[in-house]
């Protein structure tokens, strides 16, 4: 759990740059709990009725974004072997990136026996997440896709952060990338989609950015850009929607 200082100065941190980065690695890490843990056979059952979720970080982040919300969902009755966080490099288009989540949610589900997982995204995730969706094989093997904070349709503040890098070009207003992931129908397939928007977001500038047509857009208040995958409340909203998936 980070330290309150550190929540402090992460936050400040991403006034001057969007979130993600680092090279590709599988991540279920198990945590010893202090609560008593449930008989082999039911952690088993319960395994096997969650969908697995993988966490997709934004610019200049890493999977370690996720390491509170991914405690919350262990908490919460999601085995750790059951969460997965990727993580990538920002210098390459997020086209190239939605390949490499592509096979990375392969990889997931050979070593889960599942059908489908749910994705978690933040900031730039969910670009590259929308367009394994879209483009790729996604629409058949995502059941549920949320975006914290994610530039839908483009953010102002990229602008001060691309030189040359083509990922963070992408997320300008009026991109060519943009363009191409907007165009149609912004919700393709059978996925369930949710956005969490906030007011106090100074990197998703406009804010409504978020939103997505067609999707169940949440409104959490003023949170801040990086709070988005540490706030208790946004963390429990994200859960809530992911358990009304497993009963729909």
């Amino acid at each position: 759990m980070f330290p309150r200082v550190l929540r402090v100065v992460a936050g400040l941190a991403t006034v001057t740059a969007l979130i993600s980065a680092g090279p590709l690695q599988a991540t279920a890490s198990p945590e010893v709990s202090a609560t008593p843990q449930p008989p082999a056979a039911a952690q088993q059952s319960a395994a096997a009725d969650r969908v697995p979720v993988v966490f997709v970080h934004g610019y200049k982040g890493g999977a370690w974004n996720f390491d509170e919300m991914r405690a919350d969902f262990r908490n919460d009755g999601w085995p750790a072997d059951r969460l997965f966080a990727i993580d990538y490099s920002i210098f390459q288009s997020n086209r190239d990136i939605a390949g490499i989540l592509e096979k990375y949610v392969d990889d997931v589900l050979r070593r889960t026996g599942a059908s489908k997982v749910d994705i978690v995204a933040h900031s730039m995730g969910s670009l590259n997440s929308r367009w394994y969706i879209k483009y790729l094989s996604g629409a058949s093997k995502v059941r549920s896709w949320l975006s914290l904070g994610g530039p839908n349709h483009g953010t102002k503040v990229a602008k001060v952060c691309g030189w040359g890098v083509i990922s963070c070009e992408e997320m300008e207003e009026g991109s060519q990338f943009l363009g191409e992931l907007n165009a149609g129908d912004e919700t393709p397939g059978s996925v369930r989609y949710a956005t969490y928007w906030s007011s106090c977001d100074l990197i998703i500038v406009p804010n409504r950015s978020v939103l997505v047509e067609g999707a169940q857009n949440n409104y959490v208040g003023c949170v801040d850009h990086l709070g988005l995958v540490w706030n208790d409340d946004v963390s429990r909203q994200v859960r809530g929607f992911l358990k009304q998936g497993a009963t729909s």
